[in-house]
C-alpha cells in the first residue's frame, strides 16, 4: 500500500515522502496513530495545503525532545533493587524501572523511549543506556544500578 508520511519515521522516511509498505502495517498502524495517510490524489493535495503547518509541527516536535536531549546526556541515574551477596539481583531492572528513576530526576520520557539491547538488567553495576527521544534525538544515559539497603 502507498502512504504519505505525516511525520518522519525511522527506517522509513520523512514527513511528506510516498512509500510503500504492508498493508497491515499501514492499516493497523501508521493511519490509526496519525503518521500517515493513504497516496490518494485528494489525500495529497491536502497534504500540500498542510505541508507548512506539518513540517512546523515536526520541527516543535524536535525542538523539545532535543532540549529533553540536552537535560539527559551524560546523566546518570540511580535504580536500588534487592540483589545477592555476589552481585546478582532477586529480579532485573527494566525499562519501567529506568523510566520511573528519569521522571523521578524531572525529565518526562515513557518506557518504550528507553532501549535495552540486551534485555533487562540483571546484577549490581553501572551500564550505557539509550532514551529514544525521536528519531534524530538520542540520548544516552549512565544506570547505576545499586544494592537495596534492607
Amino acid at each position: 500500500m502507498q502512504i504519505i508520511l505525516l511525520e518522519k519515521i525511522g527506517g522509513l522516511g520523512n514527513l511528506g515522502d510516498i512509500v510503500t509498505v504492508k498493508n497491515g502495517y499501514a492499516r493497523n498502524f501508521l493511519i490509526p496513530a496519525g503518521k500517515a495517510k493513504r497516496a490518494t490524489e485528494a489525500n495529497m493535495k491536502e497534504f500540500e495545503a498542510r505541508r507548512a503547518e506539518l513540517e512546523a509541527k515536526q520541527a516543535e516536535i524536535l525542538a523539545d525532545a532535543r532540549a529533553r536531549q540536552e537535560k539527559l546526556d551524560g546523566q546518570t541515574v540511580t535504580v536500588a533493587q534487592k540483589a545477592g551477596v555476589d552481585g546478582r539481583l532477586f529480579g532485573s531492572v527494566t525499562n519501567a524501572d529506568i523510566t520511573a528513576a528519569i521522571v523521578a530526576a524531572g525529565i518526562e520520557t515513557v518506557k518504550a523511549n528507553v532501549r535495552l539491547p540486551n534485555g533487562p538488567l540483571k546484577a549490581v553495576g553501572e551500564y550505557e543506556v539509550e532514551v529514544v527521544l525521536h528519531t534524530d534525538a538520542v540520548a544516552k544515559i549512565t544506570v547505576a544500578v545499586v544494592a537495596a539497603a534492607e
